[in-house]
C-alpha cells in the first residue's frame, strides 16, 4: 500500500468545505491506502494561541475526524506533538534548507504581508516542518490543493537533497493527490471565494452547527435585488447559494430554483429556506456523531493512544535510520 499523509491545523471547527473537499474523500481513502492523519497543533504555534483554545481546538477536530468516519483502526490519526520525532527530524532538515528558498515561498511573503508584526522564525521555517510531516512517513500521495504544491515542491527538494548529500536513496518523492476526479466546490456566504474561517463565523457552516444556526445563517448569506432580465449571468454572491445547492440538494431542486431565476420569478427567501433544509438534512449524520463522540471520552482516548502508538512506531523507524545515515551514533 501507497501512504498518504495529510493534516489540518488546529485553528478552530471544521466546516462544509472542509469536509465535501477533504474529510469525505480520506474516508474514501482508508481502505486503500496506509493513510496518517494528523492535527498539526505544531503548525498552528506561529500565530501564538491561546494554550486553553490550543488544547480544545485539537480535541474538537480529533471528534471531528471520528466523526465523518475516519476509523481509527483503518487510518492513523495523531496529534503532531505526540509525535516527537517530527521535531527532531525538523532540525535535522533545517540544516539543508536555505535562507534563499525560504524567503521565496509564496507563502511565508503572504504571511509576511497579512501579519507584519508577527514574522516569526516558524513562519520562516514552515514549509520544512511541513515537509518533515510527510518525509517521516515516507508518503508517496498528499491530498492538497493548487495552493500547497509550492510546499510539496519544496518537500520533494529538501528529501532529495538529503538524498544525495549522504550518498543514499533514503526518502521517496510525494506528490498531489486527489483521490476524486470530481472537484467539489464549496463556497462561502459572504459572497467572495471559497468556504473559510479566515472570513469568519457567517462565511461557514461549521460540522458541528445546529439547524437553527445553519437556518439563521443561510438565510443572512449575501444575494442581490434579483434577475432583471431572463437568463442573465448569475453575480459571483448568487452564484456561490447555487454552488452551495449543488453540493447538498438534489438535481430536481437545483433545476427548479435554476428555472425560477432564468425567468425572473425567483424568490430568495424560498430558495434559502429551501438550501437551509436541505443543508440541515446533510449534515445531520455527522452532526449527530460529533454529539455523541462528545460526551465518550474513552473512546476519544483510545483513537488517539491507537493513533499515536501507530505513528510514532514510523516516525521512530525513520529517525533511527536518518540518525545513522548522518552519522549521529552514541558512544558508550
Amino acid at each position: 500500500m501507497e501512504t498518504v499523509v495529510s493534516g489540518i491545523r488546529s485553528t478552530g471547527k471544521l466546516h462544509l468545505g472542509n469536509y465535501y473537499g477533504a474529510l469525505s474523500n480520506f474516508v474514501k481513502m482508508q481502505d486503500e491506502y496506509n493513510c496518517f492523519f494528523f492535527i498539526a497543533d505544531l503548525h498552528s504555534l506561529t500565530t501564538h494561541p491561546n494554550p486553553q483554545d490550543l488544547q480544545s481546538t485539537v480535541r474538537n477536530v480529533v471528534i471531528e475526524y471520528l466523526a465523518a468516519g475516519i476509523d481509527p483502526e483503518k487510518s492513523t490519526i495523531y496529534v503532531q506533538s505526540d509525535v516527537p520525532e517530527v521535531a527532531e527530524l525538523y532540525l535535522y532538515m533545517n540544516m539543508n534548507a536555505y535562507l534563499g528558498e525560504l524567503e521565496r515561498s509564496t507563502s511565508f511573503k503572504d504571511k509576511v504581508r497579512s501579519n507584519p508584526d508577527n514574522v516569526n522564525a516558524g513562519l520562516l521555517t514552515y514549509p520544512v516542518l511541513m515537509a518533515c510531516d510527510i518525509l517521516l512517513h515516507h508518503a508517496t500521495k498528499v491530498p492538497v490543493g493548487k495552493d500547497q504544491e509550492q510546499h510539496l515542491e519544496m518537500t520533494r527538494t529538501f528529501g532529495n537533497r538529503f538524498n544525495h548529500l549522504y550518498k543514499v536513496d533514503y526518502f521517496k518523492e510525494a506528490f498531489a493527490f486527489s483521490y476524486s476526479n470530481k472537484l467539489i466546490k464549496v463556497p462561502g456566504l459572504s459572497g467572495q471565494g471559497k468556504m473559510g474561517k479566515s472570513n469568519g463565523e457567517a462565511d461557514c457552516i461549521y460540522l458541528s452547527d445546529t439547524p437553527e444556526v445553519i437556518r439563521k445563517k443561510i438565510m443572512r448569506a449575501v444575494s442581490d435585488s434579483g434577475p432583471t432580465a431572463p437568463n442573465q449571468e448569475k453575480p459571483e454572491s448568487v452564484q456561490n447559494l447555487f454552488d452551495l445547492m449543488k453540493v447538498v440538494s438534489t438535481d430536481d431542486t437545483l433545476a427548479h430554483f435554476d428555472d425560477l431565476y432564468n425567468k425572473c420569478e425567483i424568490r430568495y427567501g424560498d430558495f434559502k429556506k429551501q438550501l437551509a433544509e436541505d443543508m440541515v438534512i446533510a449534515t445531520e449524520p455527522v452532526r449527530s456523531r460529533i454529539q455523541d463522540i462528545s460526551n465518550d471520552e474513552d473512546y476519544i482516548q483510545k483513537a488517539l493512544r491507537i493513533g499515536a502508538e501507530k505513528a510514532s512506531a514510523s516516525a521512530q523507524k525513520t529517525l533511527r535510520e536518518v540518525r545513522e545515515i548522518i552519522g549521529i551514533k552514541k558512544l558508550y
